[in-house]
């Protein structure tokens, strides 16, 4: 008859076993049981720690939308953020997902930025993402990834902000000179950023008369999010968004557009994607969800431009809100 001691090891034993049936098998001892145990909460706190998300900060265009800042999002794994485009308005909206429960997108942790192309309605937030951040003790320089210019347009920013960063940095605020610093990386296409959460690759896409204009794919343990960019009809941009999670695509209303004047005309269908071109990339790429951004509506009521983009692709299509979330 086993003693006291005994007998409660064999209860807790079984107790154990009996809260996970189908995880424990009855051969294992307890020490064996507890390892498993251990190695599976371990595992499913990682994928926690893990889960991508995806956060619209600013889904605008040129047109002054108050309900839409300028262009910019995040995509936010491990409680770490990377940034893509910086639209005007980025670090607020970027504060107010922090605000709303989103780690990672707190003014100090801003850190890594991704430029799809140096349109002014893509880049005006620049300096609000270089000297917020670094006012509010940033301790690490900022990355920016983007296109042949990159490197031009942030130094000339430093320069306009010189007076700026002396007295911050020497004088009664003991600002740290490590924040106010920008490391920029101009790139080509091909793997230009990987970390131990993610990998970042950059391909060409079709911008009219720019040079150089790139999409993003991310890729990360549990997802795979596409971000085209400012683009038209792209068949790279297809080839890099099949099967993706999420496929964040621009487009405009040809509704609205067939309102405005041939100059507009002329310019937004070749700089940019009608519905029915998007349509025909999303059919071809067959993303689980296609997530509208940059809207140009010219006029047109939003639902009346996402109707535009359904009655070209049955798939799943989400019309995109600033501080929207995508797990």
């Amino acid at each position: 008859m086993p003693n006291r001691q005994g007998l409660a090891k064999v209860q807790h034993l079984q107790a154990i076993r009996d809260s996970f049936p189908l995880l424990l098998p009855n051969h294992l001892s307890l020490h064996q049981m507890k390892s498993v145990l251990f190695l599976t909460i371990f595992t499913f706190a990682l994928t926690l720690q893990a889960q991508t998300q995806l956060v619209l900060l600013g889904t605008g265009t040129p047109f002054a939308d108050p309900e839409r800042s300028g262009p910019s999002l995040a995509i936010v794994v491990g409680g770490h953020s990377y940034l893509v485009d910086a639209g005007p308005g980025l670090v607020r909206r970027a504060s107010a997902a922090y605000q709303k429960g989103l780690p990672g997108l707190q003014a100090d942790q801003l850190r890594t930025l991704f430029l799809t192309h140096l349109h002014s309605d893509h880049t005006a937030g620049l300096s609000d993402l270089i000297f917020t951040p670094a006012v509010l003790d940033r301790n690490a320089p900022l990355q920016v990834l983007g296109p042949k210019g990159t490197q031009r347009m942030v130094r000339h920013t430093q320069k306009a902000f010189q007076e700026d960063m002396k007295i911050r940095i020497h004088g009664l605020e003991f600002g740290n000179a490590m924040g106010y610093q920008v490391h920029v990386k101009e790139i080509s296409p091909g793997i230009i950023y990987q970390d131990s959460l993610i990998r970042v690759k950059a391909f060409r896409v079709k911008h009219g008369s720019w040079k150089e204009a790139f999409g993003f794919r991310f890729e990360t343990a549990d997802k795979v999010i596409v971000v085209s960019g400012d683009c038209t009809y792209s068949e790279e941009l297809i080839e890099q968004a099949k099967g993706a999670d999420i496929l964040v695509h621009e487009v405009y209303s040809s509704i609205g557009l067939n309102k405005r004047e041939q100059r507009w005309k002329n310019y937004h269908s070749t700089f940019h994607t009608s519905p029915a071109q998007l349509g025909q990339i999303a059919t071809a790429a067959k993303p689980k969800v296609l997530v509208l951004t940059h809207q140009l509506f010219f006029g047109t009521a939003p639902d009346q431009l996402l109707q535009e983009v359904k009655n070209a692709y049955p798939g799943k299509v989400v019309q995109g809100n600033d501080l929207d979330v995508f797990d």
